[in-house]
């Protein structure tokens, strides 16, 4: 079995990383760290998980008796967290914070997008996931940073549910700004377009145009939903023959040939991808569960391969589709 540690336990991630790893055949949680909460049962908080665990908070780190450590952590604070511990030299970390997602010689840390870095997430020993939005971006758009097609400007509108928000109550999660309602955020300027332009440009080098990405603030609970455009004058059967052959052996990634909608994804570690031509532009659409894919189901499917087992173990997943 696979001894498991997570530390910042409270959050939609870390609920949904541990609804996933209690029923994982091949993983036991050993420990659950959130100093707000020690002591506390994790169904205190998490109350979805009533019947399913008796695990308790703690504010202890035995760090020696676990195999992989995931941080579900505020932005920052796994990076002061490694730098103000002793880590055991052959322990494993999977982090679900940003701090680590863009390359750097400072640290040894992969970039967790399986599609793209499977190989060297296998043999990694630290392992950064991938942010949601970028995740659902990404796999719209590698297949054609593979095959050089990328040379334009790429228009992106996503919009994501309340739960990207964090667990943490605020004026634009409050339902009764959030019911009914739509609004834009970050435009031009999230922070997940230097990790989305990082991974483009692993595929394809010479690429350096922009991406304007449009964020949306949905009145949802969890998903994302993404439409891309770019420009291309390549036939949609051949564009499709390329997108089916770069994910032929990925289990979680689908093109399907009807129109799709979110409720298809939800709850699952699935992305779906739809293309259409019009004309001159290519349209991609792109849907993930923004706290599976986007991130608790992404990490425990980089667990899975960084202890080899076989990718969809613990992950096989209904979506919400009614």
């Amino acid at each position: 079995m696979i001894k498991v540690g997570i530390i910042g336990g409270a959050g939609y991630t870390a609920g949904e990383l541990i609804r996933l790893l209690i029923n994982h055949p091949e993983a036991e949680i050993v420990f659950i760290n959130s100093s707000s909460n020690a002591g506390n049962k994790i169904t205190d908080v998490h109350e979805g998980l009533y019947g399913e665990t008796d695990l308790v908070f703690t504010d202890e780190l035995p760090l020696d008796k676990i195999d992989v450590l995931f941080f579900c952590t505020a932005h920052g604070d796994t990076k002061k967290f490694m730098e103000s511990h002793n880590l055991p030299e052959e322990l494993k970390i999977i982090d679900l914070s940003m701090d680590y997602r863009i390359a750097s010689p400072e640290h040894d840390f992969i970039y967790g997008l399986p599609e793209l870095n499977r190989r060297a997430t296998c043999k990694a020993k630290h392992v950064a996931n991938p942010g949601c939005f970028a995740t659902c971006i990404q796999l719209g758009l590698l297949p054609l940073a593979k095959h050089l097609m990328l040379n334009n400007d790429i228009m992106v509108n996503a919009i994501t549910g309340s739960t990207g928000a964090g667990v943490k109550p605020g004026s634009t999660s409050h339902f009764s700004w959030r019911n009914n309602n739509m609004s834009v955020y970050k435009a031009f300027e999230h922070q997940h377009v230097p990790e989305i332009k990082q991974s483009l440009k692993q595929l394809q080098n010479s690429f350096d145009a922009d991406i304007d990405f449009i964020p949306y603030r949905g009145d949802f609970a969890r998903g994302i939903f993404a439409t891309i455009v770019v420009k291309t004058k390549v036939a949609l059967d051949e564009i499709v023959r390329m997108y089916e052959e770069y994910y032929a052996k990925d289990s979680f990634v689908h093109i399907v040939e009807k129109n799709i909608d979110l409720k298809q994804v939800v709850n699952t570690n699935k992305c779906l991808l739809h293309l259409e031509k019009h004309g001159d532009k290519l349209l991609i659409i792109s849907c993930i569960d923004n706290l599976l894919k986007g991130a608790s189901g992404q990490a425990v499917h980089n667990m899975n391969l960084m202890f080899n087992l076989e990718e969809t173990v613990g992950l096989r997943l209904k979506p919400s589709a009614f």
